[in-house]
């Protein structure tokens, strides 16, 4: 497994734009988390957060949302690319396609995944549209605001405190992440 070939598939597989740029920003707060939770697996668990949509723009999830996650896995096995615990950890972060969250890798991702469109849609009410504008403190305080972003999965985020990280460590951490690649962002 290598990161170029891991952007060549979401360069071959996904072509909604911000689908690629959420692709990125999920994998950098994986590989935070990473850092955090399980060191020597950075590398899996960010290509992980990379490749976790690649189904995006092949499947009708909208009518069928338990294709998305198992599509991607098929793909991934097809290019011979990631391994049996990518391929859950990638399932599992959609619970609607049966997948049960099993470990700190599927549990990550599955917070990870909703946390980077929320902080998105926080910067872009800024008037600067920055992602470094964004504060800790914005972030949990839209957390009780239930119609800002409203499809934004919360227990989903909020199911980081079962890996014993508290939720405002892990906005501050997954905002770093996101302001490190601001530039790939667009934000």
């Amino acid at each position: 497994m290598n990161r170029e070939k891991a952007i060549e598939l979401i360069n071959t597989h996904i072509t909604t734009p911000h689908i690629i740029k959420h692709s990125y920003a999920v994998e950098s707060v994986m590989r935070a988390l990473a850092r955090k939770l399980e060191p020597k697996s950075e590398e899996m668990w960010g290509l992980a957060g990379l490749l976790h949509d690649l189904d995006n723009d092949t499947v009708d999830w909208k009518s069928d949302m338990s294709l998305h996650g198992p599509k991607t896995v098929e793909i991934l096995k097809d290019e011979s690319f990631g391994n049996e615990e990518m391929y859950h950890a990638i399932c599992a972060h959609n619970p609607c396609n049966g997948t049960k969250i099993e470990n700190k890798f599927d549990r990550a991702l599955y917070a990870a995944d909703p946390i980077t469109g929320f902080i998105t849609a926080i910067a872009l009410v800024y008037p600067d549209k920055k992602i470094s504008s964004v504060k800790v403190k914005s972030i949990t305080k839209r957390m009780k605001e239930t119609r800002f972003a409203a499809g934004a999965n919360r227990e989903a985020m909020r199911s980081i405190e079962k890996l014993g990280i508290e939720f405002a460590d892990f906005a501050k951490m997954s905002l770093d992440a996101m302001v490190e690649i601001a530039d790939i962002l667009e934000l």
